[in-house]
This record gives C-alpha cells, structure tokens and sequence, in this order.
C-alpha cells in the first residue's frame, strides 16, 4: 500500500510539473499572439457578436417581402337585447341566441413598396458591411497594440542582457581596482565611484524586471494566452529581411485594403440607400389582397338570425401617403445632407490615411539609417571602452575616463537595441496603416 502511495504521489509530481511546462516560458512567435487574440481576446467578442447581430438583420428585412397573413377567432356570449321608441319608451325586450363565434383569415402580399423592402435589405446588408469592417479595424488595432507590447517585450529583454553584461564588466573592474587599492595603486573614492556605478546598474536591472512583467501580464491577457504563460519573443524576428517597397505602392494598398477607408466608404453607402429608403414614402404601395370570414350569429337582421354568414374576397389593395408631399421634402433634404457629410467625412479618412502613410514610411527608412548609425556608435564605443581600460591598467587614464567609456559603451548598445526594434515596428505600422497587418 505504501508503494502505491509513493507511486500515486509522483505520479502526480510529474502530472503538475508538466502543466506547469506547458502554460510557462516558452517561446511564442507574433503569429501566434495574433492567433491566439483572434480566438479568445475580450476585446473583439464583442464585435463578433455584432457582426451576428446584423447578418440576422439581413434575415429580418428580406422576411418584410413575404406575405402578411393574419389569422382571427373569436368566442362570445351575447346578451339579449331591446327595442324602444326614439323617446325611449315602450320598452320590449329582443332575444338574440347567445353563443356567438367569429374566424377571419387575411392575406397579403406586397408587390410594389417605392423601393421600401428594397432599400431597407441594402440598408441591412450595408450595415453587415460596416460592422465587419468595423470588427476588422478593431481586429487591426489589437493586433497592432500587441505589437508593440511584443516588441517593448524583446526590446527589454535584450536591453537586461546589455545591462548585465556591462553589469558582470564593471564588477570585473571593481574586483581589479579593489586588488589594485589593497597594493597601494588605486585611490578608495575610485572604488566608492565605481560601485555607484554597479548600483545603478542594479537598480537599472529590477526596474528592467518589473517593466518585463507588467509588458508580459498585458501580451498574456490581450492576446488571451493561458494564465501563467512568460512570453520568450522570437530572436528571428531580427533577422527577417523586411521589404522596402516604394511610398506609392503602399499608398495603392491603403486605399483599397484600409479598414478605415472601406468603413467612411461603407458609410457613404449606407448614407444613399437611407435617401431611397425616405424617398420611396412619397410613392404608392400595392399589395394583393385576399381574405375570408365566417361569423354568427347574423346581428345586421331583426329578429337576428341564428346562422353563421361566410364570405372571402381577392383583390389589389393601393394606399397612398398624401401627407407625404409636404411632410417627406424635409426628410428627403436632410438625408441628401448626411450624404454630403459622409462623403466629405471619406476624403478626410483618405486624407488622414496619406498623411500618416507618408510619416511611418520616413519613419520606417529613418529606422533603417538609425540601425546603421547606432551599428557604428556600438563598434566605436567598444573599442574606445578597451583602449581607456588598457590605458587605466597602465595608470594613463582616470577613473572618470573609465566612467565615461563604461556609460558611453552602455548607451550606444541601448540605442542599437532601440533602433533594431524600431525598424520592425514601423513596418508593422505600415502593416497597419495601409490595412494589410
């Protein structure tokens, strides 16, 4: 019994240490944050809840073309009654049979509404249209919000392993000034300057950490990734070979791929078939009409007669607003307007979608010309940093020129680190920008 036990406890042991494995660190590409929000972000549930909602409407104003068929029953007593003369007078009384019963059944089937059923399942459509461009952008907007937490995430991944190289090399330093101070040859306020350095770059690491978390916490949750999931980014990322397509290509893209110009395009749409839809209640509407009733007793006949009377009919019904020729006109001039207003409001999106297409392309070029600079800052900074520390082993440099060759040294890394990240996101804000991400 007591092996089973043991047995069953490792057994378990392993069970739980391999689910810890699964939702821990682990390496996951940008396209598989984009997956993963895709299926489980909050974020977008609701938005795909909506587009349901207005493919359902589609469903509704198409049933507007079926036939209305109505369908009455009816069971009543009836009491008696009585005759008078016009004064009220010479009261007698007039039996009437009390059961009373009633069934009706009425059909009708729109053949022409001015364009009313028309309009309104463009308009359903539309709508549809708009909502899934909608969800589209939010799509775009989420998926650009997580690259930037992606990138924020490698970029200060990599940044923490600057920092503790330069960390382990002035700790290297301060090991060799301390044996150096012990033999007489350095001075105590170099090794207390040193060591201000080395907490400060402590202090740098656990700010680093706490920045690491925080960006992993919200790629973990927006993107809908198990509980518990690190994020390690993936280092290829660097080293894919981006294309640098010309300013008008993707300027081509924009205006055709472009969420936000498809949704104020979408708009204008939406805007002209609501002018159809106001404009058909000056028309006429025509229906086929038919129906059939059986009621009794007959009350029309005195004495009433205990019988049930049936008749049915057919025929074309036509109803006309007369109302509308001075009612509608302001509709009509108010919806012609919005029109207006939606197709000033597309020039302005394309407008807008210009000139933030032109800023990231700069960006994007300068973000190439940043990493070749930061590339030759670092290959500079590094040689200077070995040539004062041969120089300082030899007593022909200060502490202050170490100082200034360590800091240098660890901020040119830190921009090349920066400018390497910077060149991936603005060509995913291209991406986005020209609705292609």
């Amino acid at each position: 019994m007591n092996n089973l036990r043991l047995l069953t406890g490792l057994l378990a042991a392993v069970l739980s240490g391999g689910g810890v494995c699964a939702y821990g660190q682990r390496v996951i590409t940008l396209e598989e944050v984009y997956d993963s929000a895709e299926r489980n972000s909050a974020q977008l549930r609701p938005y795909f809840t909506a587009d349901e909602v207005a493919a359902r409407e589609v469903a509704e104003a198409r049933s507007a073309m079926l036939p209305d068929i109505n369908a009455t029953l009816s069971v009543s007593y009836i009491g008696d009654g009585f005759t008078t003369k016009r004064d009220f007078s010479d009261y007698e009384r007039a039996p009437i049979p009390h059961f009373g019963n009633g069934l009706s059944l009425s059909v009708n089937q729109p053949v022409y509404t001015g364009g009313a059923i028309t309009a309104g399942v463009d308009m359903a459509r539309e709508k549809s249209a708009a909502s899934r461009l909608a969800t589209e952008l939010k799509r775009d907007n989420l998926r650009l919000q997580l690259t930037g937490f992606y990138l924020d995430l490698y970029k200060y991944s990599n940044l923490r392993a600057v920092v503790e190289q330069n960390l382990a090399q002035a700790r290297k330093v301060l090991d060799e000034m301390n044996a150096r101070y012990e033999q007489g040859t350095a001075l105590r306020n170099d090794i207390t300057r040193y060591e201000l350095l080395v907490s400060n770059l402590d202090l740098q690491l656990i700010k680093i950490a706490n920045t690491l978390e925080i960006l992993n916490r919200n790629l973990v949750t927006m993107a809908g990734l198990p509980e518990g999931t690190i994020v390690v980014p993936d280092t290829t990322i660097l080293n894919r070979s981006l294309p640098v397509s010309s300013e008008s290509g993707w300027a081509a893209d924009a205006r055709s791929l472009s969420p936000v110009i498809g949704l104020a395009r979408q708009e204008v749409s939406i805007s002209r078939t609501a002018e159809k839809l106001v404009g058909s209640d000056r028309l006429p509407k025509v229906g086929l009409q038919a129906g059939w009733s059986i009621d009794g007793p007959i009350l029309v006949e005195v004495p009433p007669i205990d019988r049930n009377l049936s008749y049915w009919y057919v025929g074309v019904g036509v109803s006309y607003n007369i109302s509308s020729l001075f009612k509608t006109n302001k509709s009509v001039a108010r919806s012609r307007v919005a029109t207006l207003r939606a197709e000033q409001q597309l020039e302005a999106a394309r407008e807008n979608i210009d000139i933030a297409l032109h800023a990231d392309y700069v960006r994007y070029m300068e973000a190439y010309e940043e990493v070749r600079t930061q590339e030759k800052s670092v290959e500079l900074a590094r040689s200077n940093y070995s040539t004062v520390a041969t120089r300082y082993a030899e007593d022909m440099a200060l502490i202050t020129d170490m100082l200034d060759a360590a800091n240098s040294q660890l901020d040119s890394e830190q921009r090349l680190v920066n400018a390497r990240i910077d060149v991936i996101y603005y060509y995913y804000k291209l991406l986005f920008t020209s609705g292609k991400i």
